[in-house]
């Protein structure tokens, strides 16, 4: 999703700094800053956000989606992302609280200083209905519910500083991931959102001049989209999912 993302804001024009572990490798148009970092290691994210100061100068737009917790779904032949918590491998947890919401938290704290600084921007927190429907598990819901709240407490605290704080819900993304498991007949993709989808929405967002009335609060990608007329990569607009749908 981060990969579409940062294709998104390209294409919107954005200049974009895009991190990750296996950044270097990733298919990204050529105008995109590929910056290698580890967001498990604050070293690597305080570095990354410094390069963007001596480059950019400022900074706009934050998106925070790295995540972790689905690389080991199965294990010793078993899956277990859907067992109830007495029974959940205890990485499931640490993945999502530590490269999921802190790696989050660090983040933004980095770019709050330099939109502070600006009196503008926004921090976009990429989450899920997990956070109010039971959904997989309990480390994903939790984790997902510190995501918003989260999202909150930040936008009330930066609202006085001319910067949005926002939850981002997509639908179902075609990550690879996701392809590979509607290959097997597990998921059914008449609905889905392709990965840069969530780019332009958020291009749109960054772009609108009521951005701070947003602040705080939890948004569904397709409504954003629908509002601002935003259309997925082949001409489709995705219908918004719902709690009771999901």
């Amino acid at each position: 999703m981060g990969r579409g993302v940062a294709i998104g804001l390209a294409n919107a024009q954005f200049r974009v700094f895009a991190t990750g572990r296996s950044i270097l490798s990733a298919d990204l148009p050529s105008a995109v800053v590929r910056l290698g970092c580890d967001h498990l290691n604050d070293e690597d994210t305080s570095a990354a956000f410094a390069r963007v100061a001596a480059e950019a100068g400022e900074l706009d737009v934050l998106v925070n989606s790295a995540w972790g917790g689905y690389e080991r779904m199965v294990e010793n032949g078993n899956f277990t992302w859907h067992r109830p918590f007495w029974e959940q491998p205890a990485h499931r947890w640490t993945s999502m609280m530590d490269a999921g919401v802190r790696a989050a938290f660090v983040a933004a704290s980095h770019a709050a200083r330099m939109m502070i600084a600006k009196r503008r921007g926004l921090i976009v927190n990429i989450s899920f209905w997990a956070a109010q429907k039971h959904l997989g598990n309990v480390s994903y819901g939790v984790s997902k519910a510190a995501t918003d709240k989260m999202s909150a407490d930040m936008a009330h605290e930066l609202k006085s500083h001319g910067v949005a704080v926002i939850s981002l819900y997509p639908g179902l993304v075609r990550t690879e991931s996701v392809l590979e498991a509607a290959k097997a007949g597990w998921l059914d993709l008449s609905n889905s959102e392709s990965p840069e989808f969530i780019g332009r929405v958020i291009a749109a967002l960054a772009a609108s001049a009521d951005v701070m009335a947003r602040t705080g609060k939890v948004l569904v990608a397709a409504d954003v989209a629908a509002e601002f007329g935003v259309l997925d990569v082949d001409g489709r607009a995705p219908a918004p999912l719902t709690i009771n749908k999901v």
